[in-house]
């Protein structure tokens, strides 16, 4: 397995990492020990980053991920680097009630991670979203002091802008900026990837495969459970998820001609945009995981780039990434 760094500060990881939210929710019922056997095939692969949130089932995917690692081979155990997602609240009926920056919630949402997770010490840390009622000066540094204590290693960050990036790193010193990058989620690469490169910051892109929607594995038909978050999601939507999936058939072609599938074509390249992305596979299945490790094996040359730039050009894609209520968190 090849790596990559988080930035100019942060950890060496597997290229590609491991992103766990769909074991617990919001993709409908995940069985749990096909879920554990998959973390562990990962691990056997050479994947080190697991991702995760501590609002991810309520605390369900960090208990899964801790009794994964405890399971696991020491030697593999002790390779894996956990990161963990913290600060968004939510109700008994899982409803979302905004986001927690606040200096001693980030101490707060430590302390149970760390022990939901049963180990010592986070490897990086961040908060969800950020809180429009904090500075992020004050969420970060909270993080930092989590750092001197031993109980945090690396300080990340998650869906933010370019002007939040620069006061962040005023701040302290931060690995890596989480936020969905894909062939059809390509708002970071006018102002906010930029950025990122100018500080000295790595990407770990998250929804490479749209949730599934540029996998290749999506009906048309396919009807979707009223607790799956796609059900919600406009892209999903009617005509938007028809659109959609013409793109599909077209990177299809491309594809098929390389002798790979439409995942594998779609991550690597994500892959190709840079050494200092590295991108997150939400697989939930060992037969998921096989594919998405695939695309490590993928060269995209400069032909195929420019095919897939005509197939899906940037913006393409129909319809929000989030519902609208979920997307006026985000800084666009």
């Amino acid at each position: 397995m090849s790596t990559r760094s988080l930035g100019t500060t942060g950890p060496q990881v597997s290229a590609l990492g491991l992103g766990c939210m769909g074991m617990s929710a919001l993709y409908g019922d995940a069985d749990r020990a096909e879920s554990i056997a998959t973390v562990h095939a990962a691990l056997e692969a050479g994947v080190t980053l697991l991702d995760t949130g501590d609002f991810y089932g309520m605390g369900h995917n960090e208990m899964l991920i801790g009794e994964a690692l405890r399971t696991a081979p020491a030697a593999r155990r002790e390779q894996a680097l956990v990161s963990v997602k913290f600060g968004a609240l939510r109700g008994p009926g899982g409803d979302w009630l905004g986001y927690d920056g606040r200096p001693d919630a980030v101490r707060t949402f430590a302390a149970y991670s760390l022990r939901r997770l049963g180990v010592d010490h986070i490897d990086v840390y961040r908060i969800a979203r950020l809180d429009p009622d904090v500075p992020v000066e004050e969420t970060v540094g909270a993080i930092a002091g989590l750092v001197e204590e031993g109980h945090v290693r690396h300080i990340g960050l998650s869906e933010v802008g370019a002007a939040t990036l620069r006061r962040a790193a005023a701040t302290a010193p931060v690995s890596d900026l989480q936020i969905e990058y894909s062939l059809v989620s390509r708002g970071i690469e006018d102002e906010i990837l930029p950025a990122a490169r100018e500080l000295g910051i790595g990407v770990t892109a998250y929804g490479v495969l749209s949730r599934g929607l540029i996998s290749g594995h999506f009906a048309r038909d396919r009807q979707l459970a009223a607790t799956d978050f796609r059900a919600h999601a406009p892209r999903f939507q009617g005509e938007n998820l028809q659109r959609n999936l013409d793109l599909v058939d077209a990177l299809r072609e491309i594809a098929e001609g390389k002798g790979v599938t439409v995942a594998q074509t779609a991550i690597a390249w994500v892959l190709s945009r840079g050494e200092d992305i590295v991108p997150l596979i939400g697989a939930r299945t060992r037969e998921r995981l096989a594919e998405a490790l695939g695309a490590l094996d993928v060269t995209l040359d400069e032909a195929d780039l420019a095919a897939i730039e005509r197939a899906v050009p940037p913006g393409a894609a129909a319809g929000d990434r989030y519902p609208e209520a979920q997307m006026a968190h985000l800084e666009r």
